[in-house]
């Protein structure tokens, strides 16, 4: 295996550069599944997996019909087995489903797909759907088709349920001022309402909402818009409900751009203190990318602190995925590109007060390992790490990857 790349954010240490060398374990990365055109490809999905160890998430393209896929590959003893759970046709069940879905408690999915339903947009202005379990038999309904109108249009992200089974989104364009909308669907007596709770005007409040899922938590909902904002390089904000059917819209942090973060793509991670761990696609102090940390305050934006920028050469640069904490605080995420040329599985683990090291983990060399990972990675509850990427495996379609650290 390559050698693991090791970068000091902040303050240059020798010393402890050094040591965090000796200490560093060997990582493994195996593909666990390689896509290919007639079971979907283009594996740009976060992944969720349930209790018993199953991973579900979508393909782009590919599968019956050419519009796009959700899958299943469950753990067996002889290894993991894939099945389409459905394959779209781009026409009114919608196509091109990006990012993969979302469990709800009663093992039902959740997602989005960016073609297809109906509206004014060519090809169609995108779905929201939901894939009913029973007894194994999985079976698509379109739960909203967008118009492109007031409600939005092009849904790339992933969606949030809570308890009682609403659903939350973003798109990215559409809307009443055309950058974009957050909408919630709830079912009432069997039928499926539908809701804008805020429409992004490109001004201090952001616009084009993010790919990443939002997150509900202590009942507000947090997610990022990767552009406008008070210096036009997306914001982080909070959704506070009020009243019956009223939210209320903060911005908690505007990213100025070069030296701080840009254009803040991936999810949302919050630490048990209550601050906000991210990636940003541009800015930090080469420009290429950066991870950030949010701590909250009571009146006025959050305190945020660049944990790392992204430098040139083997490192890698442009992430647009998630984060992910393991058991012993350290922070792992994915880049888009850099390492050798096809992104990279980065580590991050915290070295004092305001102060991180970045390890290249697992440069993705392309097929037949992974290649391009446009996701994060999620921890399933044995302490396994899983990831897609949008291509390499064996046939250079896309692959799900395990990484263990």
């Amino acid at each position: 295996m390559t050698s693991p790349t090791v970068r000091i954010g902040a303050v240059a240490a020798t010393a402890i550069f050094l040591l965090s060398l000796a200490r560093i374990s060997a990582a493994t990365t195996d593909v666990i599944f390689s896509c290919e055109e007639d079971e979907g490809e283009y594996a740009d999905t976060d992944l969720e997996t349930d209790s018993a160890g199953n991973i579900y998430g979508t393909t782009v393209l590919g599968g019956d019909f050419g519009g796009g896929t959700v899958f299943q590959l469950r753990p067996t003893p002889d290894g993991w087995v894939h099945t389409v759970l459905y394959s779209f046709t781009g026409g009114a069940d919608g196509g091109e489903p990006y990012k993969g879905v979302t469990l709800d408690r009663e093992g039902n999915l959740y997602g989005t797909a960016v073609t297809g339903g109906s509206g004014s947009c060519e090809g169609g202005c995108g779905v929201v759907y939901k894939l009913t379990n029973s007894g194994g038999t999985w079976t698509q309904s379109v739960i909203h088709a967008f118009t492109g109108g007031d409600d939005g249009s092009g849904p790339g992200a992933r969606v949030t349920v809570d308890q009682s089974e609403n659903v939350y989104g973003m798109t990215p364009t559409g809307g009443a001022y055309g950058l974009g909308t957050i909408y919630k669907i709830h079912q009432a007596g069997g039928a499926w309402d539908f809701s804008v709770i805020h429409a992004f005007t490109g001004g201090a409040d952001g616009g084009s909402g993010s790919a990443g899922r939002m997150i509900l938590r202590k009942g507000r909902l947090y997610g990022a818009a990767t552009t406008g904002g008070n210096y036009g390089s997306g914001v982080v904000f909070e959704l506070t409900q009020s009243g019956v059917a009223g939210w209320h819209f903060r911005t908690i942090y505007s990213f100025q751009g070069q030296p701080d973060g840009s254009f803040p793509y991936g999810a949302l991670l919050f630490d048990r203190s209550g601050s906000v761990y991210g990636t940003t696609y541009y800015g930090g102090a080469n420009g290429i990318g950066a991870v950030y940390k949010l701590s909250p305050r009571l009146i006025g934006e959050w305190d945020e602190n660049v944990i790392y920028s992204f430098q040139n050469g083997s490192d890698g640069n442009s992430p647009i995925s998630n984060l992910v904490f393991d058991t012993v605080g350290n922070l792992y995420g994915t880049t888009s590109e850099g390492g050798l040329g096809s992104g990279a599985i980065f580590k991050l683990s915290p070295i004092g007060v305001r102060q991180w090291i970045e390890t290249i983990v697992h440069p993705f060399q392309g097929a037949p390992d992974g290649g391009f990972a446009y996701n994060g990675m999620v921890v399933d509850r044995f302490g396994n790490f899983y990831g897609a990427t949008v291509h390499g495996g064996k046939n250079d379609d896309g692959c799900v990857y395990k990484f263990t650290p």
